[in-house]
């Protein structure tokens, strides 16, 4: 009996334990990425390369700026000075300045609310998407993406990366992306990387800003409810060890 109650321990915390490995789709060049709702730091500096690079087309509606600053450690105030442009407040939500109507008429479609992004394509997506954009001459905006091809989205962090050329076989099809030397941008590779991740950290947090709380509960419920079953046995043991 004592052995079923410790598999059902091992397969109930089996999920809790794989939940931040869980298998992703394949990316392409070999990308590897899986967020992170724990690591605080990263969200953080997420938040300010959305704020500062991506808000201005893009916006986070479900989330406020005030639950963002409690849940990432952040001084109101300094999100007031440093974050919020324009006429916001701070209990508003995360909305870009940007008319959707300007967006369409420049872009040929309205910029999307990112919200959900996060939860509906996946951070890996996202992370993948931002590493994966080219020059493209034959495109109508000068650059395509690998993650989504045609995309009317410019290179908005190209300042960071620089922008990078396809590296063809001899079939035509991309095996690489490369920063040429007179396209580099003021971060290195590995920086532009971690740079990116934080961006699609922050956007998972965005999409879910319970998930670490409930992850926490969730293990100590369970911790909990597996405590109870064996105080439970014990005590059936005890109610019934003199009946024969």
């Amino acid at each position: 009996m004592m052995k079923r109650f410790l598999l059902i321990a091992i397969l109930a915390l089996a999920p809790l334990g794989a939940s931040s490995a869980a298998p992703k789709g394949d990316l392409p060049l070999g990308l590897e990425f899986s967020a992170d709702p724990y690591d605080t730091d990263s969200i953080r500096r997420g938040a300010g390369l959305f704020v500062n690079y991506c808000m201005g087309c893009h916006s986070v509606e479900l989330l406020r700026w005030n639950r963002m600053a409690a849940d990432l450690g952040m001084e109101e105030e300094d999100v007031i000075e440093n974050m919020i442009f324009g006429d916001a407040e701070i209990h508003d939500p995360m909305i870009s300045a940007m008319d959707p109507e300007d967006g369409e008429a420049w872009f040929g479609i309205e910029p999307p609310d990112l919200s959900l992004t996060g939860r509906s394509l996946g951070a890996d997506w996202i992370y993948a998407f931002l590493n994966t954009f080219y020059r493209d001459d034959m495109s109508a905006v000068g650059i395509d993406n690998l993650m989504l091809g045609g995309s009317s989205m410019p290179h908005v962090l190209s300042s960071l990366q620089g922008m990078p050329e396809a590296v063809r076989d001899d079939d035509g099809n991309i095996v690489d992306l490369e920063v040429p030397e007179h396209r580099q941008g003021v971060m290195s590779p590995e920086e532009y990387r971690q740079a990116t991740a934080d961006i699609a950290n922050f956007l998972a947090y965005a999409a879910e800003p319970i998930k670490a709380y409930r992850m926490q509960l969730g293990f100590k419920v369970i911790l909990f409810l597996l405590l109870l079953t064996v105080l439970f046995y014990a005590l059936k043991r005890e109610y019934w060890k003199d009946v024969h």
